[in-house]
């Protein structure tokens, strides 16, 4: 893309029926992300959610992509959905210390949280309670995103906390959630200096039509072009502010066209 201050990738750089569709048939997997940073100057890390990475597997990301490229990565599981935020200092400190060998390379850390039952928390501000000491230890020297999926948590104080500590609120395109142009027109979802953006979809949707993601099977056109829109005002405008925005496979069938047609969009 022609404008520095926005990076699109995907949502994981490997998927079902990416061999073939975006990766040469006969390329060798440990070539995928070398060949993936010839397309695209960001990623966003999956497999760091199941677990922290070894520091091998680190130091092969940086080595296998070129000067300027991002890598955004997601904070382990064990922090966000098994432990919830309680007790996990130790753990938290671990993964940026792991991952912190990236070095220039390292774009933001996304906290993805799921949507938690009333067994789990009983409202928004019992998960802000946890959130805010949470927040408060965060190293200031890396860029963290953060993402709910409990529309009924979407408060002014939520937004604060975040904003607070130039922690991004993950602006997602996913079944359930408002998108930016959606939300109540009291709430100022921008909360850092940056922008996170995911284009999800529906997972149990397109599910029902396919699990091999090796083709565009819904039309995002109309939203893509929404998404531009406010994009290049919050980006190219008198904020200007760096985004990152990845593609699910979820989203429309296929990330890296996706992250294709968003581009072609933005430089219309």
């Amino acid at each position: 893309m022609h404008d520095t201050k926005i990076r699109v990738g995907t949502s994981a750089f490997t998927a079902e029926g990416w061999v073939g569709s975006f990766y040469p048939s006969d390329m060798n997997p440990r070539d995928f992300l070398s060949y993936y940073a010839t397309k695209f100057d960001t990623v966003e890390v999956d497999s760091t959610y199941y677990a922290i990475p070894a520091k091998s597997t680190v130091q092969g990301w940086y080595d296998k992509t070129p000067p300027g490229f991002q890598f955004a990565l997601k904070v382990p599981s064990l922090i966000t959905h098994e432990k919830m935020l309680a007790d996990c200092r130790e753990d938290m400190n671990y993964f940026i210390e792991t991952v912190d060998l990236l070095g220039e390379k390292l774009g933001p850390l996304l906290l993805q949280f799921p949507y938690f039952n009333k067994a789990k928390f009983q409202s928004g501000k019992e998960f802000l309670s946890l959130l805010k000491p949470f927040l408060s230890f965060l190293p200031k020297d890396h860029k963290f995103a953060l993402e709910i999926r409990n529309k009924w948590w979407l408060s002014k104080d939520f937004f604060n906390a975040l904003r607070e500590h130039n922690v991004a609120f993950a602006l997602i395109d996913q079944s359930w959630m408002p998108r930016p142009w959606e939300m109540k027109p009291d709430l100022n979802e921008i909360t850092s200096d940056f922008l996170y953006v995911r284009w999800l979809g529906d997972r149990k949707g397109i599910e029902t039509v396919t699990k091999v993601w090796d083709k565009t099977i819904i039309d995002k056109t109309a939203d893509l072009e929404k998404w531009v829109e406010v994009l290049k005002k919050l980006a190219s405008g008198q904020l200007k502010m760096k985004t990152f925005a990845f593609a699910n496979n979820h989203y429309a069938g296929h990330g890296p066209a996706t992250v294709e047609q968003f581009k072609l969009l933005w430089n219309k």
